[in-house]
């Protein structure tokens, strides 16, 4: 596996991929790495026969009392899990070589990163949308892979993708998931053995409010119920929100639903999601 570092270097080596008709499959990442990204890796290797993945803490994305500083990094240890999973480049860019003195574009979604995060983090989409742009500029990729369990930042790009003809598929994977529920994340490092334990409180809630809401229950009960069960277990809510899976705003039962949720636990802030199956249907 190659690690490139800027950008010229890394258009050479992929122009030879587009020279020899291959496809390019790009997993982006801020890094510490775990299982749900190497989801990401495996279904991107079922995709394409070139995958990139870019390792970047992008600090636009980050508000000023966010953990920007202290976001885990382990570069070394995740080369090895890229390299060992068969990955053909690491993209891992320095912060110089993604904004460089003098750069002041910003890339902005209407809609769908307004409330929810967006609410709770101002500019953070717009930080996730301007990267991301960059990334796609840089990689060309036929596909790129992000994770359910960010369902918010995943409608933002495939918006950002359609609006300006990006010319590439957008392929969300499930979230991966520890043996007792828990979304698996990056953030997940930080939480004190205490508040991991508490922590499952949150894929319960909202399991148990998404079972209620798809059987035909009262949807504001359900998500009284949720904030509840996440009050009784520790946590500060940002939000518990049941929204259109696809563009985010009122819920209507005759589409596919979504149940999100955020909320911090021991100064750690958690989040996650479900799909909402009426009836039976998927």
């Amino acid at each position: 596996m190659q690690t490139i570092r800027r950008v010229a270097d890394l258009r050479t080596e992929i122009a030879a991929w587009r020279d020899a008709g291959e496809r390019v499959a790009l997993v982006p990442t801020m890094g510490a790495l775990h299982a749900g990204h190497m989801a990401l890796v495996a279904e991107a290797k079922r995709l394409a026969k070139r995958v990139v993945v870019s390792i970047f803490v992008n600090p636009k994305q980050f508000g000023p009392n966010e953990d920007l500083d202290k976001y885990p990094r382990r570069e070394a240890a995740d080369a090895r899990m890229l390299g060992d999973a068969g990955v053909d480049l690491l993209w891992m860019p320095t912060v110089e070589e993604m904004y460089p003195a003098g750069f002041a574009t910003n890339v902005s979604v209407a809609g769908v990163s307004e409330g929810l995060d967006g609410a709770a983090r101002p500019g953070h989409f717009d930080g996730v949308a301007t990267v991301v742009s960059k990334l796609f500029n840089q990689v060309r990729p036929d596909f790129a892979l992000f994770g359910e369990k960010d369902f918010q930042q995943l409608a933002v790009i495939r918006r950002m993708v359609a609006d300006l003809d990006m010319g590439l598929e957008i392929v969300g994977v499930p979230t991966q998931r520890d043996d007792d529920g828990l979304a698996l994340s990056s953030r997940n490092a930080y939480l004190a053995p205490e508040d991991r334990a508490a922590a499952v409180a949150l894929p319960r809630a909202l399991g148990a409010a998404a079972r209620a809401i798809g059987e035909g229950g009262d949807a504001t009960a359900a998500l009284a119920q949720a904030r509840e069960a996440l009050s009784a277990a520790g946590f500060a809510i940002d939000y518990v929100a049941l929204v259109d899976a696809e563009t985010l705003g009122e819920p209507d039962p005759a589409r596919p639903m979504r149940l999100l949720a955020a909320a911090r636990i021991g100064g750690t802030r958690l989040i996650d999601n479900v799909a909402v199956v009426v009836n039976g249907q998927g």
